[in-house]
């Protein structure tokens, strides 16, 4: 059952000592720390594994796509099934999400550390062998920790503002971590022009130390507020009928759709932005120029972003964000011979529309879960986050594979100091005209499949809330 705002301040738990206290900034922040603390490896790994592997361990990029391809394949699986072990697993007086982001958040830095140890004077295939352990291991052990991060959103509160709050604050947070990646690290890991493995392995220990301390954060200031009442021996529901469930809830069924595509366009932009300045533009510290762009157009769109759902929606908002990015990165492929100047200023309109879709996508997965609960009567955060990012790491799966493979099909050369001119136009093309027609692929299958406009969500909450007060006073 749910506990309302004004109930929360006089609640105890189980144990009828401690008080829960109400919805509130060390929420917001805590939860902020906890995406700032996944993305200072999980950006870190996107941006320079890549580029890791071609230039310091010498490996063919497609070779590395395969990698890539092959282990985030396994790491969705693996998804569903740590999202189901952890609902068969009985709530602590601290939460059903919580203590695990505290018990699995040092694997998961230490295994990001792995990754980039700069190993020489070894052969292709041990260096192969190395990459497929090791990105393997971290994968797995960030799902120990996202799958019940990106659930617990759906438990701390369930007031709708709330939780459009709680996906800015969570953006903002990625972002946070975005703009120290991109803007630090560029500046510190390229010398003349060529990646220092070296600095790197520095730069990820700095980073993973931090990712550490903001998932302590994370688990000191949140809270759960929402707990299933407690099931008898026996009663827990299939997974079957999750599934059937799950068919039925489209809300869910589309972001399912979207997100294949739009993490398969995050993850390759991330990629080949690495090439893109380095080969075409020839600079690859402008990175950290761009980096900052990046997070300046979150902070820029972040305070309109409530005024903006209050007045036309959740769906609204997203969809015009998403039509302003799909149509501008198509612009820039369509411009010829542009300079670095020019692709930055027209880009930034890209990213200012971009951020209003990537500030209130968390929104839309918490209440696709809450649709779930709607449809069977009970709440399966864990496994259901875990189907939805089934389909984000499907996603990230073939972006590894396709970024490997696109290098590899435009002639990309390990090693080589410079690119053909061909190379170069090839590295272009996959950094605006890709992601353009990707995004636009994403607004139409949202605006035609997602239900929950503004109209609608309004009356779902309602008719979600009578439910929950019913099933209370059955209780």
């Amino acid at each position: 059952m749910e506990l309302r705002k004004s109930d929360m301040q006089d609640y105890t738990s189980n144990d009828g000592q401690k008080s829960i206290r109400p919805f509130g900034f060390k929420d917001k922040l805590g939860y902020l720390l906890g995406d700032f603390g996944n993305d200072f490896t999980f950006l870190l790994v996107s941006g320079y594994l890549m580029v890791f592997y071609t230039d310091v361990f010498g490996l063919n990029a497609a070779a590395v796509g395969t990698l890539f391809m092959l282990a985030r394949f396994w790491d969705a699986l693996t998804d569903v099934l740590w999202g189901r072990f952890i609902d068969s697993r009985k709530p602590t007086k601290n939460g059903k999400f919580i203590p695990w982001i505290g018990r699995m958040s040092l694997p998961v830095v230490i295994s990001c550390v792995l990754l980039f140890i700069p190993i020489s004077g070894m052969g292709d295939g041990f260096y192969l062998a190395y990459a497929y352990v090791t990105y393997i291991l971290y994968g797995l052990m960030y799902t120990a920790v996202n799958i019940p991060f990106g659930a617990m959103a759906a438990v701390i509160s369930g007031d709708s503002v709330d939780r459009t709050s709680l996906s800015g604050w969570r953006t903002m947070g990625a972002t946070s971590a975005g703009i120290a990646i991109n803007t630090i690290a560029p500046l510190i890991v390229f010398v003349d022009n060529q990646l220092s493995a070296n600095r790197l392995l520095m730069i990820t220990v700095v980073f993973a130390i931090l990712a550490f301390a903001c998932y302590m954060g994370c688990v000191k200031l949140t809270k759960e507020r929402i707990v299933n009442p407690e099931r008898k021996p026996g009663e827990n529901p299939s997974f079957l009928n999750t599934i059937k469930g799950i068919g039925k809830n489209l809300p869910l069924i589309s972001i399912l759709i979207s997100s294949l595509f739009f993490m398969t366009c995050a993850i390759l932009v991330g990629t080949i932005n690495i090439y893109l300045f380095k080969n075409y533009f020839g600079n690859a510290t402008i990175m950290s120029i761009y980096g900052l762009i990046q997070g300046g157009a979150i902070f820029l769109a972040m305070p309109t972003l409530a005024p903006l759902v209050k007045r036309f929606g959740k769906k609204e908002v997203g969809l015009t964000g998403l039509l302003i990015a799909g149509t501008i990165y198509i612009t820039l492929y369509l411009i010829p011979g542009i300079n670095l100047i020019p692709f930055m200023v027209i880009n930034t309109i890209g990213l200012v529309g971009f951020s209003y879709f990537n500030l209130i996508l968390w929104a839309y997965v918490t209440d696709a879960l809450d649709y779930q609960e709607y449809l069977v009567g009970s709440r399966e955060d864990g496994t259901v986050y875990a189907i939805f990012t089934f389909t984000r790491k499907i996603g990230f799966a073939l972006a590894g594979g396709l970024g490997g493979f696109a290098l590899a099909f435009i002639g990309y050369q390990s090693n080589a100091v410079t690119q053909s001119l061909e190379v170069k136009e090839g590295i272009y093309m996959l950094a605006t005209l890709v992601p353009g027609v990707i995004y636009l692929l994403v607004f139409l299958l949202l605006f035609f499949l997602y239900p929950l406009n503004k109209k609608r969500t309004a009356e779902f909450v309602t008719n979600l809330a009578e439910r929950r007060a019913e099933r209370a006073r059955k209780e």
